[in-house]
C-alpha cells in the first residue's frame, strides 16, 4: 500500500512527475538530517523536525515549484513572493534542464538559517 506521499509523486502527469521525482532527491541529498513527510496534503521536508521547504505545482503557472518556508529571509531574484507573508517559491520549468546550481545555493542559504 503506498504512503500518501508516495501517490502524490506517481498521480502527477508527465513532465511534472519526472521533474517533482528528481526535486525529491535532490533536496534529501543536501542534507543527511533532511527528513520528508507528508503535512497539509503536500510533500514537506524537515530539518531537525522544522519545516524547511514542500514541493508543489503552481496552479496558475502550471509548473512544478519549491516553497521555501524561511523565504522572507533569503534574498533571491528567483524567488517569489507573491501573497505570501512567510514563504516564497521557486518555480521550476520541467521543460528545461533543472538549475541545479542555483537551487542548491538557495537550499544551503536556507539550511544555513536552521544550523
Amino acid at each position: 500500500m503506498l504512503r500518501p506521499i508516495d501517490h502524490y509523486y506517481l498521480q502527477q502527469d508527465e513532465p511534472h512527475k519526472s521533474c517533482l521525482q528528481f526535486l525529491r532527491g535532490f533536496i534529501l541529498e543536501q542534507d543527511p538530517v533532511i527528513t520528508e513527510s507528508w503535512k497539509y496534503g503536500m510533500p514537506f521536508f524537515c530539518y531537525h523536525k522544522k519545516m524547511f521547504c514542500y514541493l508543489w505545482v503552481h496552479k496558475k503557472h502550471h509548473q512544478p515549484y519549491i516553497g521555501i518556508v524561511e523565504g522572507k529571509s533569503i534574498h533571491h531574484p528567483d524567488l517569489i513572493q507573491e501573497n505570501r507573508a512567510r514563504m516564497k517559491i521557486l518555480l521550476v520549468n520541467p521543460g528545461k534542464d533543472i538549475p541545479t546550481r542555483k537551487i542548491k545555493a538557495i537550499l544551503q542559504e536556507t539550511l544555513a538559517l536552521y544550523k
